[in-house]
């Protein structure tokens, strides 16, 4: 089917690399405990998303230039490694969520701001996994194991299976974001230790930065 080969094998793998513990599931449980379960689920669209990025990109033969061209994989890496960075000192640096929101004038749309931070949250989510080429260079790596070389529309195939891996991805993905976010109500309900959070994902998201900088491609 579409010159894929044991495609339920592939599924199978696919469901257990994504429960497999890494930055991805790291970035959406800080967003959920941290800020609910509101931006938790933006930021499993916005991880998702990024999959399907590296899925089209994989298919047309782009991500091969991240493969075998070092500069190439150097800059991307930095890019995503400093945006990281960006967003945990961004939300070392935020003030109290809650407060903010109890200050806002009841006339103001709040619906509507929500919508915007829900926005947000998303692209971040969308750069996050995009500018993480260890991501580019495992498909590459792993999705030809299930493709038939003699496929004339391997550019199908890649699309296929990266529909399928983002698919099985976003329901383990949501179901953390959902799990940790209702754990976590609690102690969001303080403002004190809602502030704590916020530090602790700064400090995460710094961190998970700091790791895609030092790891070797």
């Amino acid at each position: 089917m579409f010159g894929i080969e044991n495609y339920l094998g592939f599924t199978m793998a696919a469901i257990l690399l994504n429960i497999t513990p890494g930055s991805d599931s790291m970035y959406i449980i800080t967003r959920s405990v941290s800020q609910g379960q509101t931006a938790g689920v933006y930021s499993v669209l916005g991880i998702t998303s990024g999959i399907l990025v590296h899925t089209l990109l994989a298919a047309l033969g782009l991500s091969v230039l991240l493969a075998n061209s070092p500069t190439a994989f150097m800059i991307v890496k930095h890019i995503g490694a400093s945006y990281l960075c960006y967003l945990g000192l961004k939300m070392l640096l935020s003030k109290n969520l809650n407060s903010v929101t109890n200050h806002l004038s009841k006339d103001q749309d709040v619906t509507s701001q929500k919508a915007v931070d829900g926005w947000q949250i998303y692209k971040q989510g969308v750069l996050t996994n995009t500018f993480n080429p260890k991501v580019a260079l495992f498909f590459l790596a792993f999705f030809p194991q299930f493709i038939d070389a003699s496929y004339a529309y391997g550019m199908l195939s890649f699309l296929m299976l990266g529909l399928t891996f983002a698919t099985t991805g976003f329901i383990w993905c949501a179901c953390l974001a959902l799990l940790a976010a209702r754990f976590s109500k609690k102690l969001r309900e303080n403002p004190s230790i809602e502030t704590m959070l916020n530090r602790v994902s700064g400090m995460v998201f710094i961190g998970l930065g700091i790791k895609l900088l030092t790891e070797k491609g």
